[in-house]
């Protein structure tokens, strides 16, 4: 008998429990101890590249928007709670912040992380929104793709429109939480190109790297703490957002910034909540510690000019009036101004230019006459394009008549 009640007793605390263990998300643990320590042992300046524990990872150099470190980073995963990323974004383009919502029954019952909310709560979508970004509420991306686009169906599609725009290939939502599904997933490189159009939002800027705050429910007051272990407890951090269910394993989406240098880091698939905080700090040190900005635009210009001085005979316009060529580089194909390189390689920069040396008249303005491309370590970083700035009309018969004529006027005046 005594046997049987152990086995009953073991059976009720399983089933209590399993939905814990199934539907993990975000949560909120006294983190204090072990994330000083677990910044104070990455805390050091490394010049290799970082050996972590996640399965997907990326350096995202927000300057350039390119990648300055990667571990299958292109590869599709699961994404847990960084999915409410696009969430929150989908919202904020489309809904009103102060409209209020009432909670439906299924955005209440929705397990996983919550913010708590109850079937016929009064909440704004402003207040939703914190609680989505802050607290990792599945019951407020129900309540919010409900109330943005009328069902969790409909809010998806919304989601894979934006992820089409953005270009983000290896991407695709079912949900607005991020709750385990085969169909919903992401890729490293993805996520942090999401991460960064995001962060352009201000109101999404505001709500990441907010730490505390108050919202309302039912007119009543709220408290509500960020999930995010590394907001302000490491410098320069300003958002973005964690996740964890048990396919996805610990995620986490940071951004930090500084002085001028600015980088996302993103880590899925970790171990240990420990682990998703070692490899975001290692990652993050890496950056700041080996990697310096320089202003492109700058050493491309310079070079031009040298070239334009040297160069500036070396063009001709066959039957044109002039070779009154005025060349400038076109300064809307710059894809950015400011990147991200390794210190060791700011040597290693190089300009090459190429350029036709003959055309036929008439030459109309802005036509392209060659190319800057510039190389760093040997690699093509960008191409820029080379024009000119007049119009070169052909020559006629009357040019023509009038050159012979100025010919003959000079021989004779010089006899």
């Amino acid at each position: 008998m005594k046997k049987n009640s152990l086995k009953i007793l073991a059976t009720i605390i399983f089933i209590i429990f399993i939905p814990v263990f199934i539907y993990a998300d975000d949560e909120l643990l006294d983190e204090d101890l072990y994330l000083k320590e677990t910044i104070i042992e990455t805390t050091f300046s490394n010049s290799d590249k970082p050996i972590i524990n996640a399965r997907h990872a990326i350096i995202f150099d927000r300057n350039s928007k390119k990648k300055i470190y990667g571990k299958n980073e292109d590869e599709q995963c699961k994404m847990a709670s960084t999915t409410k990323i696009m969430t929150a974004i989908i919202v904020i383009e489309n809904s009103q912040l102060d409209k209020i919502v009432e909670i439906s029954s299924k955005a209440s019952s929705t397990g996983g992380s919550r913010l708590g909310l109850s079937k016929k709560d009064k909440i704004s979508v402003e207040h939703l929104l914190y609680g989505l970004m802050m607290r990792s509420g599945n019951d407020a991306a129900v309540a919010l793709a409900e109330t943005t686009a009328g069902n969790i169906e409909n809010f998806a599609l919304m989601m894979n429109k934006k992820a089409k725009e953005l270009n983000l290939n290896n991407t695709n939502y079912v949900t607005p939480h991020g709750l385990d599904n085969e169909n919903h997933f992401t890729s490293a490189y993805d996520l942090a190109y999401l991460a960064d159009y995001a962060l352009k939002n201000e109101i999404f800027s505001k709500i990441v790297k907010t730490k505390t705050c108050t919202i309302y429910i039912n007119g009543r007051p709220k408290n509500i703490s960020n999930t995010n272990e590394l907001l302000g407890n490491f410098e320069g951090i300003y958002g973005i957002k964690t996740g964890f269910t048990n396919g996805a394993n610990r995620c986490l989406v940071t951004s930090c910034k500084r002085g001028n240098l600015d980088f996302i880091s993103v880590v899925l698939g970790c171990d240990t909540k420990k682990d998703r905080t070692r490899d975001s700090v290692k990652l993050l040190n890496y950056a700041f510690n080996n990697f310096t900005l320089i202003n492109t635009k700058d050493i491309a210009s310079v070079k031009f000019n040298e070239w334009k001085t040297s160069h500036k005979n070396s063009i001709y316009i066959n039957k044109g009036k002039s070779q009154n060529l005025d060349l400038y580089l076109d300064e809307t194909s710059f894809p950015f101004t400011n990147i991200a390189i390794n210190a060791s390689e700011k040597d290693k920069i190089d300009v090459d230019i190429t350029f036709s040396p003959y055309f036929e008249a008439p030459l109309t303005k802005d036509t392209s006459i060659g190319k800057l491309v510039l190389f760093i370590n040997n690699k093509e970083y960008y191409s820029i394009g080379i024009l000119n700035k007049n119009n070169i009309i052909r020559k006629k018969i009357a040019d023509y008549i009038l050159y012979i004529f100025q010919n003959y006027c000079n021989y004779f005046s010089q006899k």
